[in-house]
């Protein structure tokens, strides 16, 4: 079999990037005459991000046949500070195409070189697919949410095209509509509908992305798998478009490059915990909550009253006006109640960054109140972990619908909560009773949710494994990318 070779373009986003690699390193593993080339384009807003990828692009750990090529960094525009964050990074991408095609051309010269196969390029790259066509290769997208999401995605995008819906226009969030979407078996109700489907900047690059998906590229790898979405998955039958579940891709080892501190102390405390007797607080990357509100107060009023066990992963507020992610509290005293650590010295641990997959990882963890990210997903099933849901952003009102509407494998202290991404302005508090009910419930012992997590676990575990339904898509993707035209 001839050799051949894909270029991938990851967004610039710690869980788009990991899932990227992850996904790369599989490939390689599973084709011996398939090599890959990953064009690493350097974050504007975050430098911890910034950090990981030029760790990447100068790592020699990695197979022979993946490799990684640093794009020249765009400086950023002069009137940035008076431009939407998506209209920046719309045109951040765009501006990366000529870096792109540079590179392949090289690729393309060197008589060394595999034929070129295909572009592999995630959702907010959707634009790279005309670089892809310059080359005469086909463009696949690599989605790092679920099946259920990239369904709503698009069917929105179908809405507006074909029936005039404008969710910016009719504020669907506060409508009390409900819509029928083929991707959920239920009615969603517009209140769990993402940020960036009711703000018109953000909405404008979703419908771009969307358009792209549906008329530039041949198909696209989903980050999940059929028993999880099955009714999602199936959905798309009816459909012309190419659909891959290809999970679950998780990046499960430590990494440092994204650590802020070290809180190698939580995991020996950790051993010292009963089996599922811990809960477990994260709230993602851009997990924080507003220090002028109260809601760290009531966290901390229902923790303590509660007497459940915990590790709580309590980030700090970037400065207002800034799209950097979050850092650490110098002092979590000057944030926390007063005298609250002490009180709770001998049942829990307040820390900054968490290490997530290795605390759900361990027999002590019992239940994860989350922010519902898509690999925090993944990870809590992966590990049998279940949910106690707290979107914040994104897609995640939307995830946090379907894990406890539709596959009823979470509990709800709430599912509409939302901050706009970027901002620090928050939709209301979360009293300590209703966090307190939500850990009451995901620590149930014998609870069916609980069942269900332990029996996805148990299936997404296989998935990848040689026969699972992963490993056979992943197979079909292979062939129909290689074989394409």
């Amino acid at each position: 079999m001839k050799k051949s070779h894909l270029v991938f373009v990851p967004c610039p986003g710690i869980g788009h990037l990991m899932s990227a690699v992850e996904f790369t390193k599989l490939l390689i593993n599973r084709h011996e005459h398939l090599s890959i080339t990953v064009l690493l384009i350097r974050s504007p807003f975050d430098p911890k991000v910034d950090a990981f990828i030029l760790s990447l692009s100068s790592s020699l750990s990695f197979p022979q046949r993946l490799r990684f090529v640093l794009l020249p960094q765009h400086p950023e525009p002069t009137n940035s500070d008076s431009l939407h964050p998506s209209v920046l990074f719309d045109s951040f991408i765009e501006h990366q195409k000529p870096n792109v095609r540079d590179v392949v051309s090289k690729l393309n010269s060197d008589p060394d070189s595999p034929r070129l196969a295909g572009f592999v390029v995630d959702v907010f790259c959707t634009a790279m697919a005309d670089v892809a066509t310059e080359f005469g290769v086909p463009t696949m997208v690599f989605f790092t949410s679920g099946a259920a999401f990239l369904g709503f995605k698009l069917h929105i995008h179908t809405l507006r095209d074909r029936d005039n819906v404008d969710p910016t226009v009719l504020n669907f969030k506060d409508s009390g509509t409900e819509f029928a979407i083929p991707s959920f078996d239920n009615l969603v109700p517009a209140s769990v509908f993402p940020g960036n489907v009711l703000d018109k900047d953000w909405a404008r690059l979703l419908f771009t992305q969307a358009s792209s998906m549906k008329n530039k590229v041949q198909g696209i790898l989903v980050n999940t798998f059929e028993e999880l979405e099955s009714h999602a998955i199936q959905s798309f039958s009816h459909t012309d478009l190419a659909v891959y579940p290809v999970g679950p891709i998780l990046s499960l080892g430590t990494d440092n490059t994204v650590q802020e501190g070290s809180e190698s102390d939580v995991m020996d405390w950790l051993d010292d915990q009963p089996q599922y007797s811990v809960i477990f607080l994260c709230f993602g990357s851009w997990g924080f909550f507003d220090e002028e509100g109260n809601q760290v107060t009531e966290i901390a009023s229902a923790l303590e009253a509660s007497g459940v066990h915990f590790v709580w992963s309590l980030r700090k507020t970037p400065p207002k006006g800034s799209m950097g992610a979050v850092g650490d509290y110098s002092d979590l005293e000057e944030v926390l109640p007063e005298g609250f650590l002490q009180r709770t010295a001998e049942i829990g641990r307040v820390i900054g960054w968490a290490p997530q997959a290795q605390i759900l990882a361990h027999k002590a963890v019992g239940g994860f109140v989350s922010h519902c990210g898509w690999n925090s997903i993944l990870e809590s099933i992966y590990y049998g972990v279940p949910i106690a849901t707290w979107p914040i952003y994104a897609e995640q009102q939307m995830n946090a619908f379907q894990l406890v509407r539709e596959l009823k494998m979470s509990v709800e202290i709430s599912l509409d909560y939302r901050r706009a991404f970027g901002s620090v302005s928050e939709s209301g508090v979360i009293s300590a009773a209703r966090i307190r009910e939500g850990i009451k419930q995901v620590m149930e012992k014998e609870s069916e949710v609980r069942k269900k997590v332990k029996t996805m676990s148990e299936m997404s575990k296989r998935a990848l494994m040689e026969g699972g339904s992963s490993y056979s898509h992943i197979g079909r993707f292979i062939h129909d990318i290689l074989n394409w035209g």
